[in-house]
C-alpha cells in the first residue's frame, strides 16, 4: 500500500487522476478524511509496485511537497469478511439477543435469539434506535397478562380461523422488530416497507428465524394501503423511521391503535423527540416511557381504554 497526506481538494483530484492512470486490475485508489482538513490518499496494489515510478507519477500530478509525504507499507493478508463479522458482536436488549450466524452457538438458551445478517436493509440491532425498540417490546411483553381461555374442540367439518393480526411494524427494514414481536408475543404481525428490497430481506430473515408463518410482509407506501388500514385496530404499532414521516403519519397511525394499545416510535434524535411527542399527544396518545440510547430516543405511547 502507498499512502500520502494532503488537503481535501488535492486528495480528491489526485485520487481521480491516479484512478484513471493506474491499471484498475492492479491497484485501487481511495481518498478519505483523517482529521479536520487533513486527508489521506491510499493506493492498494495487488502486486509489489515500482516505488520509484509511483513517486514520479505523484510528483507529476501533485508536486514535490505532496510526493514528499508518500510512504509505502506491506499489508499482511487478512480475511476482511471474517474481521467485519467479528466486529458485529451479539447485541442484548432485554430478553432479546440480536446476533449474526457466526455467533449462533454462543447465545444462551434463556434468551430470545434473533439472527440478522448485515444486508441491503436497515437494522442489525447495533443502532440505538433498534435497541430502543427491542427494549420497548420487551417491556410491553413483561406487562402483558396471559389470558386464560377455555379451548373447545372444533367440529370436524369446521376449519380453524386464523388469529387476528395484533402488531403492525411500519418501515420494517430487515424485519428485526417484527420477528422480535412474533417470537415474544406469539401473535400475528403485519410488517410493511416502502422499499421492495427491504421486504425481500425481511421475509428471508423471518424464515431463518422460524417466524415467517406469523408475519405478513407488505410492500407499501405509508399507511394508506388497504391491506394495512382496512378495518384494522392493532394492539401495538411499531415505527422506527424518521421524524418527518412520523409526524405526517401521526393521525393515521393513531386511528390504527386499538383502545388500550401502544405505539412505539423511534428513529428520533434526542432533540427531535419533543416534536414527535407533540404530534402524537395531539391525537390523544399519552407518553408511558421514554428511552434514550446513544443520542437516539424511543417513545412508548398509549391509547386509553376509553377511546
Amino acid at each position: 500500500m502507498a499512502r500520502l497526506a494532503t488537503d481535501e481538494a488535492n486528495a480528491r483530484r489526485l485520487a481521480d487522476m491516479l484512478g484513471e492512470t493506474l491499471d484498475p486490475n492492479g491497484a485501487v485508489v481511495a481518498a478519505f478524511e483523517v482529521a479536520r482538513g487533513a486527508w489521506n490518499v491510499e493506493i492498494h496494489f495487488v502486486q509489489e509496485p515500482d516505488r520509484d515510478a509511483i513517486r514520479r507519477l505523484v510528483t507529476e500530478l501533485a508536486g514535490d511537497a505532496v510526493a514528499g509525504t508518500l510512504e509505502f507499507y506491506t499489508i499482511t493478508p487478512k480475511d476482511w469478511v471474517a474481521a467485519s463479522l467479528a466486529a458485529l458482536k451479539p447485541v442484548p436488549a432485554g430478553r432479546f439477543v440480536v446476533h449474526g450466524a457466526h455467533d449462533r452457538a454462543r447465545i444462551p438458551v434463556s434468551h430470545i435469539a434473533i439472527e440478522i445478517e448485515a444486508a441491503l436493509a436497515f437494522g442489525t440491532g447495533h443502532h440505538g434506535t433498534t435497541r430502543g425498540c427491542l427494549l420497548a417490546i420487551d417491556g410491553l411483553v413483561k406487562r402483558r397478562k396471559p389470558v386464560r381461555r377455555r379451548v373447545l374442540p372444533s367440529p370436524p367439518t369446521q376449519r380453524r380461523r386464523r388469529a387476528p393480526v395484533e402488531v403492525l411494524d411500519v418501515g420494517t427494514g430487515t424485519g428485526i422488530l417484527a420477528i422480535a414481536a412474533a417470537q415474544a408475543l406469539r401473535s400475528r404481525i403485519r410488517a410493511s416497507d416502502i422499499d421492495a428490497t427491504s421486504v425481500a430481506v425481511a421475509r428471508e430473515n423471518a424464515r431463518a428465524n422460524r417466524a415467517a408463518g406469523r408475519i405478513d410482509f407488505i410492500h407499501a407506501d405509508g399507511l394508506g394501503d388497504h391491506r394495512i388500514s382496512a378495518g384494522a385496530r392493532y394492539r401495538i404499532v411499531l415505527a422506527n423511521i424518521l421524524l418527518p414521516p412520523l409526524r405526517r403519519m401521526a393521525a393515521a397511525m393513531a386511528r390504527l391503535v386499538a383502545p388500550g394499545g401502544y405505539v412505539i416510535l423511534s428513529g428520533l434524535l434526542d432533540e427531535q423527540a419533543p416534536a414527535a411527542l407533540a404530534a402524537y399527544r395531539a391525537q390523544g396518545l399519552t407518553l408511558r416511557r421514554r428511552l434514550s440510547l446513544e443520542g437516539w430516543t424511543t417513545l412508548i405511547l398509549a391509547r386509553t381504554n376509553r377511546t
